[in-house]
């Protein structure tokens, strides 16, 4: 798979943070390569080609030019109309072994031209069929054996006579992607410098009126203190506005700006942005709506700017005091970082995030997205110190599977909180209206977010009440939970609320009981939940906290308050139970959550109900297991046989170019070949031919009728069932013969599979998220898993861990693990078939859907009785590669 179209350019980040353009050379490309080797020195040229020959250059420049082929691929990365280097591969002795080089122009060494061409190449080349690269370098050719040394691909060396032979397998695992990762989170961060660190900043469009969202927006950077130069353009507002410098175009500014923000109406948005672009301007931040984004987008590549938006709300990083938002109220410092879609959501968000004394670290309202998105600020966050807490609000994404893995590496430094957007179908039809993507269903977005370890939740109130626990209190070490309360009703309230949401309200052990006896009035109950009674003063119930919490059995405590006229008991809430993590309740509390201040910088989030403060307590338990859970890994799983699959693939879509479900036979040489278990089957096209298959298979077997664009079989009676015998089987396709006639084209014969658990698993494209692996119970008590909506799924790629976790995630999950004195089934080779459909769907993007329904699976292992596979002409795509939207 690779990231580059025929013709079309892609865009990624050097190592400090400018953009550069990369695409495939071509004929008309000549004279630019032949400028670039031109313009090396001696020594480079020496490096490169083993002479000092501008001639030998020269016939490279050719060779590399020709039109691309399977066998040759040569890209050529552009700063600007500047061509910074090119790398190519060519073919070699041996199959699937190619020969690559790099030449990087004089002047822009060190900036990581090569490394990047050099995973372009990776990437193209294993999508055209190559295994392996090799290169012969001069041994002092220090920066090219530095590149390819350090871009995470095993290297295999060998010096002969001042050459080193350099072999590098072409079969990236985790510790390529790592590195790749590792130098996208420093391109990346560098390149959001000059926008959430800049030096300067100037605002287009900003006005006098009060209403102005250019002048609120210059007034709030102005008043919170931004120390560096700030600039308005405006035409018609003078020489001075908001008491800083105004100008009457972008062209007159007395420097280039490192932050634009853009208010102009739309028709005029496109000029400012290119005026900004040729001012040298380094970040572009589009507050207008209704702007073609393409073109702004193209704009700022041409430029060098990344951008924000259009469509969006603004920016802040108040670890500089900027604040580039028309807000009506100014961002606390705090240590979240927050990046939404919706501006009103960003305003409601930073509002209660000040006042629940979390504050905001950095702010990113992205509106469209056309470049800076979720990912982006999931790398910034990583590298910020200010920032402890991450909450995304995004109605869809771009790269979801870099996103998880981003997202996995930085939710173990922090929390990162989200709410699922679209869970209805009214949600998603609104979600795409707004984002002008598609959007997806919620089971998907959960899936993402489960395996990302993000903490999804269903409200805005929710994320906000898990956000104040998690801002202020430690993580839960597991789900018990004792519940302290005034008033017995309350605490029965609690520890219903504590089992809806999956914690267990803690039994106390008899010491701690011993002392709540002696510490409390009589007429207390003190096993848990306790009730201190109402008459129990404020001294005595923060020492019943603090006994609570530091009880062995107990890993967070629930404090709840009936306020009466007998004692106050609200102001001492947070001056107990220290030791482990505590949320309290006040119910007379007139807001859902907010913060009661304790001893020193002590914070502990106060709740309306016990329902909200035991779901903000499971939230924080879910990212404590989530921390502890294996990272898993993917398994080599070295017997596939990708060539015939991608044949059977290719060779049907040569046939149908518009794509559909391949034939049974296909389809059942193309799961084999993934080592997937299958029923023994034969083909069969005449009666004979039926017989002599169902001979060799044994005496129980299965006739499936093959009709094209028959594709529910049972349902259309093209299944017989459990033959046994010659005449069986005669009848049998007798009946078959007669019912479809001609448009019976074959027979497939099958062995009967025993008696089990039938199960359905299969591949599902998602148009946002890519493929996902899908998995549930064929059925339970004759109700399809469909109406029960017992099914889960998972993106690819699968880890062993996140297969195991599949198949445990449906409701009828007992059924499998044994039930009621069952024995439970293979769940290793269900699992090993999991992981198996993952790497079916990452190899093949063709393939659109894979449906096995059912697999049946017993303690002695899983098979496969019935397959469909539909495909689909598709572009093979690199979601690892580094690149801009």
């Amino acid at each position: 798979m690779t990231g580059l179209a025929p013709g079309e350019p892609a865009f990624a980040l050097l190592a400090d943070g400018t953009a550069i353009k990369i695409r495939e050379l071509g004929p008309g490309d000549v004279d630019a390569v032949r400028r670039l080797h031109r313009g090396m020195s001696p020594d480079n040229l020496y490096l490169r080609f083993f002479a000092r020959s501008p001639q030998i250059a020269d016939e490279m420049s050719v060779r590399l030019c020709r039109e691309p082929g399977p066998g040759h691929g040569a890209l050529g990365a552009w700063l600007v109309d500047r061509l910074a280097g090119v790398g190519n591969y060519e073919p070699a002795q041996g199959p699937g072994v190619a020969e690559i080089a790099l030449a990087v122009a004089d002047g822009m060494h060190h900036r990581g031209v090569g490394t990047l061409l050099l995973e372009y190449l990776v990437s193209l080349a294993r999508s055209r069929g190559v295994r392996e690269f090799r290169a012969d370098t001069l041994a002092q050719n220090f920066a090219m054996l530095r590149v390819l040394s350090s871009a995470g691909i095993p290297v295999r060396r060998r010096l002969d006579n001042g050459v080193i032979e350099i072999r590098m397998p072409l079969t990236p695992d985790g510790h390529y992607l790592d590195a790749v990762a590792e130098r996208e989170r420093h391109a990346g961060v560098e390149s959001l410098h000059h926008l959430l660190r800049p030096a300067s900043v100037a605002v287009i469009g900003a006005g006098r009126r009060p209403q102005s969202i250019g002048g609120a927006i210059l007034r709030n950077v102005v008043s919170y203190g931004f120390a560096g130069p700030v600039y308005a353009v405006n035409p018609r507002a003078g020489d001075r506005l908001a008491g800083v410098p105004c100008f009457p175009s972008v062209a007159e500014l007395p420097e280039p700006p490192d932050l634009a923000v853009i208010t102009v109406p739309p028709d005029a948005a496109g000029q400012a942005a290119e005026d900004c672009g040729r001012r040298g301007a380094r970040s572009l931040v589009m507050i207008t709506s209704g702007v073609d984004g393409g073109e702004l987008l193209a704009t700022c590549h041409r430029h060098g700017m990344r951008l924000v938006g259009p469509n969006c709300f603004g920016i802040a990083n108040t670890a500089v005091n900027l604040d580039a938002t028309f807000a009506t109220l100014l961002a606390r410092p705090g240590a979240a970082g927050v990046v939404v879609e919706s501006g009103g959501i960003g305003v409601a968000l930073r509002d209660h995030l000040s006042r629940l004394d979390v504050g905001v670290s950095a702010f990113v309202s992205v509106g469209d997205k056309y470049d800076v998105s979720s990912n982006d600020l999931l790398l910034w966050w990583e590298s910020d110190p200010a920032t402890r807490l991450g909450i995304l609000h995004v109605e869809s994404f771009g790269n979801p599977r870099k996103f998880a893995r981003t997202a996995r590496r930085v939710g173990r430094r922090m929390p990162l909180l989200t709410v699922v957007s679209g869970r209805s179908a009214a949600g998603r039809r609104a979600a795409a209206s707004h984002t002008a993507v598609t959007a997806s269903p919620a089971v998907t977005q959960e899936a993402l977010f489960l395996q990302a370890g993000i903490i999804a939740t269903r409200s805005l109130g929710e994320l906000l009440g898990a956000a104040a626990l998690l801002a202020h209190q430690p993580v839960p070490a597991g789900p018990r939970v004792a519940i302290v309360s005034n008033a017995g009703g309350a605490g029965v309230l609690a520890a219903d609320a504590c089992a809806d949401a999956g914690l267990t309200a803690a039994p106390l052990s008899p010491d701690t009981v011993d002392g709540l006896t002696r510490l409390l009035p009589r007429g207390a109950a003190c096993a848990g939940p306790v009730n201190t009674t109402a008459g129990v003063d404020p001294g005595r119930f923060t020492r019943c906290l603090d006994a609570v919490a530091a009880d062995e059995g107990v890993d967070a405590v629930i404090a709840l308050v009936a306020p009466t006229a007998a004692s106050d008991l609200i102001t001492g809430l947070a001056h107990g139970g220290a030791a482990k993590p505590l949320a309290a309740v006040v119910l007379d509390q007139p807001e859902s959550v907010c913060v009661r201040h304790g001893p020193g910088n002590r914070r502990v989030p106060s709740y309306a109900f016990p329902e909200e403060a035991a779901r903000a307590l499971a939230l924080a338990w879910s990212y404590g297991r989530w921390l502890d859970r294996p990272a898993g890994h993917q398994p080599g799983l070295d017997d596939l046989r990708t060539d015939e699959a991608s044949r059977i693939i290719t060779g049907f879509l040569a046939e149908s170019p518009e794509g559909g479900w391949l034939p049974p036979a296909e389809t059942l040489h193309l799961l084999s070949g993934y080592g997937l278990p299958v029923a023994d089957w034969r083909w069969a096209t005449s009666g004979a031919e039926v017989v002599r298959a169902a001979a060799e298979l044994g005496h129980r077997v299965v006739l499936k009728a093959c009709v094209p664009g028959l594709v529910h079989k049972s349902q259309a009676g093209a299944v017989q069932l459990d033959l046994r015998g010659e005449r069986d089987v005669r009848r049998a396709y007798a009946w078959l013969s007669d019912r479809f006639g001609d448009k019976l084209t074959g027979v497939l014969v099958q062995r009967m599979a025993r008696d089990g658990v039938e199960i359905l698993c299969g591949i599902a494209q998602d148009p946002v998220f890519g493929p996902l692996v899908t998995f549930g119970l064929a059925g339970v008590g004759g109700v399809a898993a469909e109406v029960l909506g017992d099914r889960s799924a998972r993106l690819t790629p699968l880890t062993d861990v996140d297969a195991a976790e599949l198949i445990r995630s449906v409701r009828g999950a007992p059924l499998l693990l044994g039930h009621q004195g069952t024995s439970p089934v293979d769940t290793a080779a269900l699992e090993d078939a999991l992981l198996r459909l993952s790497r079916l769907a990452d190899d093949h993007p063709e393939i659109a859907e894979v449906d096995l329904n059912p697999i049946i699976a017993r303690p002695d292992g899983v098979v496969a009785v019935d397959g469909r596979i539909r495909v689909l002409p598709r572009r093979r795509w690199d979601p690892y590669l580094r690149r801009l939207r």
